[in-house]
């Protein structure tokens, strides 16, 4: 086992120990983003010669899965860094990320997302220009690591169709007000709705323009956020112990690895679906101790049922009511 095996095994198994009370506080502890970034997972996949961990997609996504099998709550907050990770390393990086790349790659700014404006249909949050740079207008219901992380990574649709990006401040001000979501689970990422009224960002701080291209929000992200359910059923398999799971885990592991723009929302949804069916299962293996508040298996059927909900778009939500109703 190298270095790097061997902190991962070690910090999966601090997730494990602290989960239940990771599961019941209102904030999870800072110190669990902290082992993380000096494990080198801030830099997950930014070249090893600037200080990254070098990770393809695979790597990527089986590091994601053990983490969540082990504390779902943090390994949420921290993927999702991984929007401002890819940001400080496109090759045409605005001043500002540029100036930010080496303390991203260390996890010394950890980022979370706000990403409405990708959002198929009517833009939910509009940027508008203004002399001084760009005025957000709108919302965004669920926007994770409010007093977790240092910067949000927000995405605003712009005219003529486009994208705009920008870095900002996550913490109440003139134009930007947020309502904690009490969460039936993961409550400690400290999920918020964002309201945006005339919020003003100063052109220093919008380091891309881009086409709005729904169809590039497909893959990679999609494909990540499944290894959250597999993790979950992950946990289920480890419980349990050897059974048909085991076989589900890895066929519904392949089809996400597999699966292009097309196919992948069903990929998605099988993975989500195995994992409410796994907690069930998990909660029948170990009986009446299951109903109890703060037992592993009623924390990991709300986590599952949690994960039927999140970041299920339309595609994902239509698959995943064929297998829920098959």
């Amino acid at each position: 086992m190298d270095d790097f095996d061997q902190g991962l095994a070690n910090v999966t198994e601090r997730f494990a120990n602290d989960a239940s009370d990771v599961d019941r506080a209102e904030l999870l502890p800072l110190e669990h983003l902290d082992l993380l970034a000096d494990l080198g997972l801030y830099g997950a996949f930014a070249p090893v010669n600037e200080g990254g961990l070098g990770f393809g997609m695979k790597e990527l996504c089986t590091v994601t899965e053990e983490l969540a099998a082990a504390c779902l709550a943090s390994t949420f907050v921290w993927i999702q860094h991984l929007r401002l990770l890819a940001s400080v390393l496109d090759g045409d990086a605005s001043e500002l990320l540029s100036t930010m790349k080496n303390r991203v790659i260390r996890g010394e700014v950890k980022g979370g997302v706000a990403l409405a404006g990708l959002l198929p249909g009517p833009p939910r949050l509009r940027a508008t220009p203004t002399p001084e740079g760009w005025t957000l207008d709108g919302s965004a219901p669920w926007v994770s690591g409010w007093g977790i992380v240092d910067e949000f990574f927000v995405a605003a649709r712009g005219p003529d169709d486009t994208i705009v990006n920008a870095l900002i401040e996550p913490r109440e001000q003139l134009g930007l007000s947020a309502h904690r979501h009490e969460m039936t689970a993961i409550n400690a990422t400290s999920t918020v709705a964002l309201t945006f009224d005339s919020l003003v960002v100063d052109n220093a701080h919008v380091v891309s323009r881009v086409a709005y291209d729904p169809a590039q929000e497909a893959g990679p992200g999609l494909r990540l956020n499944g290894s959250l359910a597999l993790g979950v059923t992950r946990r289920c398999c480890a419980l349990i112990g050897e059974s048909p799971l085991d076989v589900e885990l890895s066929e519904a592991r392949d089809f996400l690895d597999e699966a292009d723009a097309e196919s992948m929302p069903r990929a998605r949804a099988r993975a989500s679906e195995l994992a409410a069916r796994a907690a069930s299962t998990l909660c029948t293996h170990r009986g009446s101790s299951s109903v109890l508040r703060g037992d592993v298996g009623e924390r990991t059927a709300r986590e599952a049922t949690l994960l039927l909900a999140f970041g299920s778009r339309p595609a994902i939500r239509a698959a995943l009511l064929d297998y829920l109703l098959e």
